[in-house]
């Protein structure tokens, strides 16, 4: 298991991508759209890890509703994992609490499945797996 992004909450994705930019001296390598989640997205490779800036396109949002609650800023830590399915089931033996029953698609051509904040210490906990 690796880092293998970080989701950061941003109100503004062009003032988000302006501002990490200058952080991170390069700009972000591509942005995407998942419209299941209704957010846009928008990635910096630094190293081996990412950092992620999401973006709702809707009130009915998750990270709508996270910035209406706390404010912008990291939203969860992405873990990645070579078999999510084989990883769902240890965590949950581990006793994490799950968000949803089975990974969905999400953005950057991954898999992706999610455990609930209040088993983690208040981090919400993301698998992804690569598509392939």
């Amino acid at each position: 298991m690796l880092i293998e992004h970080i989701g950061i909450a941003v109100k503004d994705l062009d003032a988000g991508n302006e501002l990490f930019g200058k952080l991170f001296g390069k700009p972000h390598y591509k942005t995407e759209r998942v419209e299941s989640e209704h957010v846009d997205t928008s990635f910096f490779q630094l190293g081996e890890s990412k950092i992620e800036l999401l973006h709702a396109t809707a009130s009915e949002s998750a990270i709508a509703k996270f910035i209406v609650k706390k404010g912008e800023g990291i939203h969860h830590i992405a873990f990645g994992v070579e078999n999510i399915e084989k990883e769902i089931e240890r965590l949950k033996a581990e006793g994490f609490q799950p968000i949803s029953d089975k990974p969905k698609k999400g953005a950057d051509n991954k898999l992706v499945f999610f455990f609930h904040p209040k088993s983690a210490n208040g981090v919400l906990i993301e698998l992804c797996q690569e598509i392939k």
